[in-house]
């Protein structure tokens, strides 16, 4: 099974997600986006791929989105690809492929749902969320028990 996580190692999210990834027994590839920035043709795949528009991929906090007036909704797609261009930290992570789907992992145990081995085993997240428990069962996210 082939994963790739658009990865942020500052980011606990992407943190999170990249050791669920892991402890599902995949090694991902890894893509730094801030450091090699999909292209626009890539960028409008992964969004599309997650049923998200462009505008919903882009992320506001710790980011130029204000300064650069990204929240006016005349703004096209195009010109928010030349702001993701010139400022890769835009682009919201971590987006997560894999052969059952793509998706922004926000929050992190979202990854579970595209996963083809969910069951993980018992998982804590950086900041001591419980995630799995010791019997193997979801407490948090978005998918089943």
């Amino acid at each position: 099974m082939t994963v790739t996580i658009y990865h942020n190692p500052e980011c606990g999210t992407s943190r999170n997600t990249l050791a669920m990834i892991r402890q599902s027994g995949v090694e991902p590839i890894v893509i730094d986006y801030r450091k090699t920035p999909p292209a626009r043709t890539r960028i409008r795949d992964l969004v599309a791929a997650a049923g998200m528009t462009l505008r919903q991929a882009i992320r506001q906090k710790d980011t130029p989105y204000a300064e650069l007036g990204l929240a006016d909704p005349s703004l096209s797609d195009e010109q928010l690809l030349d702001a993701i261009a010139a400022h890769p930290i835009l682009l919201n992570r971590p987006f997560v492929e894999t052969p059952l789907g793509t998706l922004l992992c926000r929050p992190s145990e979202l990854v579970l749902d595209i996963l083809e081995n969910p069951d993980i085993g018992p998982f804590t997240k950086e900041d001591g969320e419980v995630i799995i428990d010791a019997e193997g069962k979801r407490v948090t996210g978005s998918g089943s028990a």
